[in-house]
C-alpha cells in the first residue's frame, strides 16, 4: 500500500491510501492511524470519506509532525567519500563497523516533497542527500535485529538539506552535527509498506535505485542494497535501552555519491533557483526549489 498526507479543498490536512492514481481518504493523521488498533491495515479497509484525484493534490510530508527523527550512515561508500572530501582520507573509522552510527534531527523542520527549501541562515555550502528511511508502526523497545523489521510501517524518500561549511566547524567538536543540520528536512510523497518491495531484497537492502539531480541534471547515486547497516540493525541500535514511537522516522545517510560533498570540486553547490530532485525507485521523489535563506 502507498499512504499519503495532503490538504483537501477545504484547507484541512487529510490522509489516505493510493488507489489507481486516486487518493482514498480515510483520515485526518497518519499519525493517529498508526497508533489506532489495528494500524494501517484496518485503517485500508474503512469507506473512503472523500476521493482525490492523485495528481491534483496538495501532498504534504507523510508524518508532518514525527516524534523522533534519527539520520544514521549506513552507506560505506558515503561514509568513504566524504571523508577524502573533508579531510583527504577517505579510511572508514573502526568505530563505524561496531554499531550503526546516528544523529537527532529536527522534528520542526520537516517539509513536504514539493515544498521550497530556504538555505540555512549563514551557510554558503548547501548540500542535498539521498536518503531513504523507515517509519516506525507502533511502540517498541529493545528490538532484535533479525526481527526488527516487523515494526516498519514503511519506507519514504527522505533529503537532509545540509550546510556543509557549518558542518566543517561543529564536527571538530564530540557532540556532532547541530545547526548544519536542523534547517529543513524533505519527506514523502509516499509512505510505501513493507510488501510493496519485497520483490526486490537484496543483500540488507532493495535492489532498488537512489539518485539525486540538480537541475534536471543527474549528479550521482546508487543502490539501496549498497547499504552496509540494514534497517532492522539500525533499528535494534536504536531502540537499545529506550522506546522508539509510533511515526518515528530512522534515515539512512546518504547512498555512495548522494550528496555534493561527495563530488567536491566537480559540481558546484545549490544557490538560490535550483531545483533538486531526490528519487527512489519504488518510492517516488521529491522535488524542492532553492530559495533564499528566511529572514531571521
Amino acid at each position: 500500500m502507498k499512504w499519503v498526507s495532503y490538504r483537501s479543498l477545504d484547507g484541512s490536512t487529510r490522509c489516505g491510501r493510493v488507489h489507481d492514481n486516486e487518493i482514498h481518504g480515510v483520515g485526518t493523521d497518519l499519525l493517529e492511524l498508526l497508533r489506532a488498533e489495528g494500524g494501517l491495515e484496518a485503517a485500508a479497509a474503512r469507506e473512503p470519506t472523500e476521493i482525490v484525484e492523485l495528481a491534483a493534490a496538495d501532498l504534504l510530508a507523510p508524518i508532518p509532525a514525527p516524534p523522533a527523527v534519527r539520520d544514521f550512515a549506513a552507506f560505506e561508500r558515503h561514509v568513504s567519500n566524504a571523508g577524502k572530501a573533508a579531510v583527504g582520507d577517505g579510511t572508514v573509522s573502526p568505530v563505524w563497523y561496531e554499531y550503526p552510527i546516528f544523529h537527532f534531527s529536527n522534528p520542526a523542520a520537516v517539509k513536504g516533497p514539493h515544498d521550497d527549501v530556504p538555505i540555512a541562515p549563514g551557510a554558503r555550502l548547501w548540500d542535498y542527500e539521498v536518503e531513504v528511511a523507515a517509519v516506525i508502526a507502533g511502540d517498541c523497545s529493545d528490538l532484535d535485529a533479525a526481527t526488527a523489521e516487523r515494526h516498519i510501517a514503511g519506507y519514504l524518500v527522505y533529503c537532509d538539506w545540509s550546510a556543509r561549511d557549518i558542518s566543517a566547524g561543529e564536527m571538530g567538536f564530540v557532540y556532532g552535527p547541530s545547526k548544519s543540520k536542523d534547517a529543513s528536512t524533505s519527506l514523502g510523497p509516499f509512505l510505501v509498506t513493507p510488501d510493496e518491495l519485497e520483490s526486490y531484497r537484496s543483500g540488507k537492502g532493495y535492489a532498488l535505485r537512489m539518485d539525486g539531480y540538480v537541475d534536471d541534471e543527474h549528479y550521482g547515486g546508487g543502490s539501496w542494497d549498497e547499504i552496509h547497516w540494514s534497517f532492522g540493525e539500525m533499528l535494534a541500535h536504536a531502540s537499545r535501552g529506550t522506546t522508539l514511537r509510533a511515526g518515528d522516522i530512522l534515515a539512512s545517510g546518504p547512498v555512495g555519491t548522494g550528496c555534493i560533498q561527495e563530488l567536491s570540486g566537480h559540481r558546484a553547490y545549490l544557490v538560490p533557483g535550483n531545483t533538486v530532485r531526490i528519487e527512489v525507485q519504488g518510492l517516488g521523489a521529491i522535488s524542492a526549489r532553492i530559495t533564499e535563506p528566511e529572514p531571521s
